[in-house]
């Protein structure tokens, strides 16, 4: 890790807290299974396979709550510079514009600016994964029968932050030399999506040219 990402992320500045998880729970040391495979330096595709002896349900809400850690964590190093002004639409280049719709004031699809999408994506995922009814942490604590979707919806959603950063703000990724560390969190990403198909290969095309290019 170079010199200057180290000064980035060693501030832990996240655009959100960072959820925990509690020490002596099933999902904490699954947590610290997953961090052990990350650390050992396999390949990403092995890393994200399943367990053996492991619920796929506890998995993928570890995995959950760790992606939308290091994604968070990843917009707050360039939150300063994705303002109003410089993304009035929450886009990923002239081809994609992301609307924002929830079950309370925005019923309908609408546009507004990344800043104002990412507050909202950050506060609505953070409300899903502290609903003890969606993401129970207790052991035999059966996982609701609309887990999978809520959770497709959750990765769907923080995909879109990794298409408007690569696009409108990797300039300012590459300056911090934290480029690689984006690529290695992303490609981490891709094959989890991929692994248990979470999200629809369709809604992934818009950063297809910067898997390519990122070598993987």
């Amino acid at each position: 890790m170079s010199h200057a990402l180290k000064q980035v992320f060693n501030k832990d500045k996240t655009f959100r807290p960072k959820r925990k998880f509690e020490p002596g729970t099933q999902r904490f040391e699954l947590h610290k299974k997953a961090q052990a495979s990350l650390n050992a330096g396999l390949d990403l595709k092995v890393a994200v396979q399943l367990p053996p002896g492991e619920e796929q349900n506890d998995w993928v809400a570890v995995h959950v709550v760790d992606f939308f850690n290091r994604i968070n964590l990843i917009y707050g190093t360039i939150s300063d510079y994705c303002t109003e002004q410089s993304c009035p639409v929450m886009s990923g280049g002239p081809k994609y514009e992301y609307r924002w719709q929830d079950e309370h004031k925005y019923r309908k699809p609408t546009a507004l600016s990344a800043p104002q999408y990412m507050n909202l994506l950050m506060d609505w995922i953070e409300v899903q994964i502290n609903n003890e009814d969606i993401f129970p942490t207790n052991v035999g604590t059966p996982f609701p029968k609309n887990f999978l979707p809520v959770v497709k919806k959750i990765l769907s959603r923080l995909f879109r932050v990794f298409v408007h950063v690569y696009i409108h703000h990797f300039d300012r990724i590459t300056q911090m030399g934290s480029e690689a560390h984006v690529n290695t969190c992303y490609k981490h990403f891709y094959y989890f999506v991929k692994e248990f198909n979470l999200i629809d290969t369709k809604e992934l095309e818009p950063l297809v040219s910067v898997w390519v290019g990122t070598g993987y």
